[in-house]
């Protein structure tokens, strides 16, 4: 699948600093009809944005008029927890979002963003301190070089494995990086002896 290559990123934070967001509260259930990436943005965060009437909530971060065209979500720890839900990232990246900072995201959410083109950095407590006191700033990730640049001056480094970088550096998932490799693929089967 072809994804939106994604190398800098550069934006104005949103906080969202509630702990243990899990991908029920990301995208709730009853919006999983669909199998098509599109159209989750709107239920992004839905029993949290809107009030029971259906308005949206007033006090939510992404419901302020600061929040609008920022790409890049502030999040409090352990972000992406509960079950595995492949439509957590997709609503994220169709709301906007393209990076999720925390200073620790769940595995199994971090992979399926990582293979969807959302991009989970992990920082420490400081600079993750610091941003949540700080909302809105302009800062800019660089996926080649794995680093987030805070607006006084502080560059920090992530972890970020080389053939999820690679992925969303080029814009594809795995099976667009497989088919890239499709000649050198028919070439070994090509010259590979077969033996029943």
């Amino acid at each position: 699948m072809t994804l939106q290559a994604v190398t800098t990123i550069s934006s104005r934070t949103v906080v969202l600093p509630t702990r243990d967001i899990d991908t029920d509260q990301i995208i709730p259930a009853r919006f999983l009809t669909a199998t098509s990436r599109e159209g989750f943005g709107e239920h992004l965060f839905y029993d949290l944005r809107y009030q029971a009437d259906g308005s949206p909530n007033p006090a939510f971060p992404l419901n302020q008029a600061t929040a609008q065209d920022c790409r890049i979500l502030v999040a409090g720890n352990n972000f992406g927890c509960g079950s595995s839900r492949e439509h957590a990232p997709w609503a994220l990246l169709d709301y906007g979002i393209q990076a999720v900072i925390s200073t620790e995201i769940a595995d199994i959410f971090r992979n399926n963003a990582l293979k969807n083109g959302l991009l989970p950095v992990v920082v420490n407590a400081d600079v993750h301190d610091w941003l949540l006191d700080n909302p809105g700033v302009a800062v800019e990730v660089s996926v080649p070089e794995a680093s987030l640049r805070l607006p006084d001056g502080r560059t920090v480094h992530f972890p970020i494995d080389d053939f999820a970088r690679y992925c969303l550096v080029e814009g594809i998932d795995q099976l667009g990086f497989l088919l890239q490799q499709e000649e050198r693929i028919s070439g070994f089967e090509r010259d590979r002896p077969w033996t029943p």
